[in-house]
Formats: structure tokens, C-alpha cells, sequence
């Protein structure tokens, strides 16, 4: 058996064609086109095409009206559910039973339906729901998605979502697209995988940093003193939330394509993000030259959603938005792989032992 990699670090289980992060030179291409040509330039419903079928067109369809089954109070339970329930509803079949061009169709529903139950869930049961006919005014899928949530979205805003979630649409082998192929590969239906990779998002260390970074762009607000306020949390220990990434060595390509969103929009916390960020990075470096510290996507997403007026416990709901893309993207290509992911582990448990050395054992043996 080959060396031991907790959390897998640095194995190479697959082979993929739909995204390559540039480790050296800080940029992201979807299928071999940049995002810097993306972000502002193509909608997200055409950006889901190019990740999944390759081709613009035609993209994700309209929702179908759908009432969210599931209000718990919690967006990503809400949804999470829906999606589980979602294959029953519609009759969606084992990807193990079914063709590429209906698991295609098939992960175009369930994704626009994901943006849908968000939608439905962030709204809540205190205001009327959308009518359908005020949806279909628009083919943007992005503004569709704000008018069921909010009625009249700011056009502004319908921007800056389709700019966050073009960028953070794909990003290779995370912890939620590995849940999504490990689930495709058992031959689950599309709603399954994508319901469990919603679930592989919900904790802290897989979405949540963007929420954590508005909370340091208000304290530099409230103090008015960029580098005091970097020097005084670096003092005491603290993580500065939005520096640094796993994959890039340089600038992260997502914060750059959002850092100038951020200012086409003019975004009223634009140049306090601008301080903030210059004196994050000087005293890092200071401190740390050593290590490559850039400026990651979490920390211009933050001031972007912020600018769209998304509330922070909405954060990760919009990133699980942004990411049914890459997942969608991701599961067909395990299909067309037809193998079961089925990882080794190596075993350092207890030697062979008589049952009667088990703790516990003599109140135990013999009760049956």
C-alpha cells in the first residue's frame, strides 16, 4: 500500500476536464477559458452550460413553480431536504439506469430547482410568494433567482450575484465535489449527489469564511484604522480570515475578477476592503516572509455579497448556489467513469484478541 495521506492531501484520484486551477500563476479556467473573461461578461445559467455540457447553450433552464416542501428555519436544511425529496417528486431515476442526456437534463433540473429552494427558503412564510408570471419576465436565471426572493431585486445586485456565483462556480476536488462523485459513483440518483454535497458544505471549514471577513471590514469601519486593527488581532493570536489558499500561489484568481466587481459596482465598503486588505497583506508579510499569504476569494466575495444586501447566514446558501455547476459538472463526468469510488484504508486497531479481553466483557458475555 502506497504512503499514507491524511485527508487525501495531494492524491490524484481522478482525471477531469472541467476545471484547472493555475497553482503558479493565479488563475482559473473552465474548460480552458479564463474566469477574468467570464465574470461580467456571461450569465451564470451560461456559465453552468459551458461547465457542464461544454457550450453556452443552452444553458440552465427557467424553475418549473415548485413549492419548497421543507421550512425548518434553516436555508441549508431547507434546501438540503428538498433536493432529497426531490427525486421521488419527479420521478428521477439511479444514474446507474439512466443515459448521460437524461442525467444531464436531469442535473439541470435539480440545479435550478437548488436556486429555487434558496430562494423559497430565504424568503420565508412572513411575505406572499412571487407569482410565477413576475418570473417569467426575465430569462436571466440569476435575476429570476433574486425576483423569487426579494420581488423587485436592484439590478446592481442581480450583477454582483452573477459575478460571485460565475466565480465560485468550480474549483476542482473539494470536500463537497468529492461527496457529490463518491455518491454519483454508487449510481444514486443526480438529487441524492447534489443533496449530499449540500450537506459536505455546511460546516465552518468548507463556505463560511466569507461570513467571518465582513465581521473584520466592520471592526476597520468602526475604528476607522486599517493597520491598527490588523496589528492588534495578529498581536493577540487571531486569524485574519480571507489571506491565504491551498491551492494558489499567488493571488487567488476569484478574489481579483470580484476585487474589480466590487469597484464597477461601487460597492460602499469598496475602499474600506482596499485598506483593510493592503494593510492585512504588508504585515503578513512582515511577519511572515516566508509564506505566500495572497488575498483569497472569501474576502472580495464577502464585500460583494455585502453590497447585494445578502445577509451573512445567507453566505454559504449562495456559494451551495454558485457551486451546482461544478457539482453537476462533476457527477456526469463520475458517470461516464462507470467505477465505484471505493478509497483504501490502512488498518492500526488492535491486534487479533479473544473477546474476553474487551472492556466490558465479563457483564456482557453470555447474556443471550
Amino acid at each position: 500500500m502506497s504512503d499514507f495521506k491524511p485527508g487525501l492531501e495531494g492524491v490524484v484520484a481522478f482525471e477531469t476536464q472541467i476545471a484547472e486551477p493555475d497553482r503558479e500563476g493565479g488563475a482559473l479556467r473552465y474548460r480552458g477559458v479564463d474566469i477574468e473573461d467570464l465574470v461580467g461578461q456571461v450569465s451564470f445559467g451560461h456559465v453552468w452550460g459551458l461547465l457542464v455540457d461544454n457550450s453556452f447553450t443552452p444553458g440552465l433552464p427557467p424553475a418549473e413553480p415548485y413549492p419548497i416542501p421543507v421550512r425548518s428555519g434553516d436555508i441549508r436544511v431547507d434546501v438540503q431536504s428538498a433536493l432529497a425529496m426531490l427525486a421521488p417528486a419527479k420521478g428521477m431515476r439511479p444514474l446507474l439506469d439512466i443515459s448521460d442526456e437524461q442525467a444531464r437534463d436531469d442535473l439541470a433540473r435539480a440545479s435550478v430547482m437548488t436556486l429555487s429552494f434558496v430562494a423559497q427558503s430565504a424568503r420565508g412564510t412572513s411575505l406572499p410568494a412571487i407569482p410565477q408570471e413576475r418570473m417569467d419576465q426575465s430569462s436571466n436565471i440569476v435575476e429570476r433567482f433574486m425576483i423569487r426572493w426579494r420581488g423587485d431585486p436592484d439590478p446592481r445586485h442581480v450583477k454582483a450575484v452573477d459575478a460571485y456565483w460565475t466565480s465560485a462556480a468550480e474549483h476542482g476536488m473539494n470536500a463537497s465535489t468529492f461527496t457529490a462523485r463518491v455518491i454519483a459513483s454508487t449510481g444514486a440518483d443526480v438529487a441524492a449527489a447534489l443533496s449530499g454535497a449540500v450537506g459536505a458544505m455546511s460546516g465552518p471549514l468548507h463556505g463560511g469564511a466569507p461570513a467571518r471577513v465582513l465581521h473584520m471590514v466592520e471592526e476597520v469601519e468602526r475604528l476607522g484604522d486599517a493597520t491598527r486593527y490588523v496589528k492588534a488581532e495578529l498581536d493577540k493570536g487571531e486569524r485574519l480570515m480571507g489571506f491565504g489558499h491551498r491551492v494558489y500561489r499567488a493571488e487567488d484568481p476569484r478574489a481579483r475578477v470580484l476585487r474589480r466587481t466590487a469597484k464597477e459596482l461601487s460597492a460602499p465598503r469598496y475602499e474600506v476592503a482596499v485598506a483593510l486588505e493592503e494593510a492585512a497583506l504588508a504585515e503578513l508579510h512582515a511577519r511572515r516572509p516566508d509564506r505566500v499569504l495572497a488575498t483569497n476569494v472569501e474576502y472580495w466575495a464577502a464585500v460583494v455579497l455585502d453590497f447585494a444586501e445578502v445577509p451573512a447566514h445567507m453566505f454559504t446558501a449562495m456559494f451551495t448556489c454558485a457551486r451546482t455547476a461544478g457539482w453537476s459538472a462533476h457527477i456526469l463526468e463520475q458517470k461516464a467513469t462507470g467505477r465505484l469510488i471505493r478509497p483504501s484504508a490502512r488498518y492500526v486497531g488492535p491486534k487479533a484478541r479473544p473477546v474476553k479481553e474487551v472492556p466490558g466483557a465479563e457483564g456482557v458475555l453470555g447474556e443471550i
